[in-house]
């Protein structure tokens, strides 16, 4: 089993047929790519790999931007026999080195835009070398097995570092249940996606998926203000929208939206953050179409969700998709023993889940932990009613949500607290109005009373992608703690 051959052929769609359309401000056609080019492009990146000095399982360290580049060298690289590591572009030079040097890549992979690490003895190739790989001469897909590894994703870790989560070449296959219980997906349709290639929500629901059911995925690359999407959907004829909730609410609010907006679209999805069911209900309002929602995570995709088969219920993320083994455990007890009834507990999902990362990388001991004998605890808190939908109840740890991108406090911290004007920093996400919560960094100054709020957030936008950094900043005579030390973060979120 090979990931890319999987999504580029288990459709068996007409070579002929548009797989991808790279879209421009207005909606404007800047590339098409048939399924039979897709292929033979991502086939000759593969063999070009092939002829450098890599190894089959070698890791590449993407650090490309939001184009055709990034799908052709990201498939191109599993095509081969490699392991590719997509990177998001508002990476800072330090993370990105951070990245590269946990994970080990032989190769860094770069279009000329992005902010690059120091490669170290990493192989450096740039444009040029991207271009000579997609004009080298088509191989084979390599002949990978299902639990070979595939790609290698980044996320935020409960330490603060972010930690790679290895996934198997089977992740794609895996993730059938969402086409039914999510997306309601067919060959004649036609999905835009609205985040960055890199995050593990667009690879699947904007690329993997779309491809391995033969349709069409639409990518645009343009200026991204809020009012722009409405046109956007109709000029592209798009049939699925896929974004994060936040997205949403700033189409409706900047928008001109009613009923008779984007005629071809059939329903939205959503995923990355809770939907709040008045912004589900404003949408269904006023556009007159359905919005379903997914949960899941970079270990294992989208496991819960509502669909064309599941009725939504406003607030719930929805029922396990059909085949997942999905439970609720105990907060009380070490061992695996599920809840009853409405309890709120934590939620799980079962190590036989074919989605389910391989582990984390080079983490062997984190990996182990993540488990209760045999449930994988996803770090959520939630609890099922009557009829069998569950209901996000927040996290089990201080992992923040900006956006959708789940960030590390202590990650924040860290950066935040080399400022020689910051004696102590705790950072937390604080409610700023009803589905909208706001990196904020509460300081206790060196100096009494004195703090340069705005050097702090330059200190900050050299060294933290800008979804990690805070949008808030206060001042404190002191942080609340335990008795034990611990900064009480649930204090200052409810205090704020």
């Amino acid at each position: 089993m090979n990931l890319a051959r999987y999504c580029l052929t288990s459709a068996t769609p007409d070579p002929g047929k548009t797989a991808l359309e790279l879209v421009g401000a207005g909606g404007a056609l800047l590339e098409t790519w048939s399924y039979g080019s897709l292929t033979r492009a991502v086939l000759s990146v593969a063999a070009g790999l092939r002829a450098t000095d890599l190894s089959p399982g070698d890791r590449i360290l993407l650090r490309i931007g939001h184009s055709s580049d990034f799908p052709l060298a990201f498939f191109g690289a599993i095509a081969g026999g490699f392991v590719p590591i997509p990177t998001s572009s508002q990476l800072t030079a330090s993370e990105a080195e951070a990245i590269l040097a946990d994970s080990g890549a032989r190769m860094v992979l770069h279009d000329g835009h992005t902010v690059l690490p120091n490669a170290g003895s990493a192989t450096l190739l740039g444009p040029e070398a991207l271009v000579e790989l997609k004009q080298a001469k088509p191989g084979d897909f390599a002949e990978t097995h299902a639990d070979d590894p595939a790609f290698l994703v980044y996320t935020s870790g409960t330490s603060g570092t972010p930690k790679g989560v290895l996934h198997a070449q089977r992740a794609a296959s895996a993730r059938r249940p969402m086409y039914s219980g999510w997306y309601g997906i067919g060959a004649s349709d036609r999905l835009l996606h609205a985040g960055a290639f890199n995050w593990t929500y667009t690879l699947g629901a904007g690329l993997i998926d779309p491809w391995a059911n033969g349709a069409t995925s639409v990518v645009y690359d343009g200026p991204r203000d809020p009012d722009l999407w409405p046109d956007l959907m109709t000029d592209t004829r798009a049939t699925l929208f896929a974004a994060v909730p936040s997205l949403y609410r700033r189409i409706l609010k900047y928008g001109a939206v009613t009923p008779a907006s984007f005629p071809d679209l059939r329903h939205g999805l959503t995923a990355g953050e809770a939907l709040p069911a008045s912004l589900y209900r404003e949408w269904r309002e006023r556009t007159g179409r359905e919005l379903y929602e997914a949960l899941g995570m970079s270990e294992i995709s989208t496991y819960l969700s509502s669909s064309p088969s599941v009725p939504v219920k406003p607030g719930s993320p929805g029922k396990p998709q059909e085949g997942r083994k999905v439970s609720i455990l105990s907060e009380l007890h070490d061992t695996p023993v599920p809840v009853s009834g409405t309890e709120t507990g934590l939620l799980a999902v079962h190590r036989d889940e074919p989605g389910l990362m391989l582990g984390y990388w080079n983490r062997a001991e984190e990996t182990a932990a993540a488990f209760r004998g045999d449930w994988f605890l996803t770090g959520d808190r939630a609890r099922t009613d009557e009829d069998g939908y569950f209901w996000y109840e927040g996290r089990a740890d201080d992992l923040m949500n900006a956006f959708g991108y789940r960030v590390a406090p202590e990650e924040v911290e860290r950066v935040l607290a080399a400022d020689p004007q910051v004696q102590e920093v705790a950072v937390t996400a604080v409610p700023a109005r009803e589905g909208v919560c706001l990196i904020t960094a509460f300081v206790v100054p060196a100096l009494p009373g004195q703090l340069d709020a705005d050097r702090l957030a330059a200190h900050a936008a050299e060294n933290l992608a800008e979804y990690k950094r805070p949008k808030v900043y206060k001042v404190l005579e002191q942080l609340p703690r335990t008795p034990s030390g611990k900064v009480r973060r649930s204090v200052l979120r409810e205090g704020h």
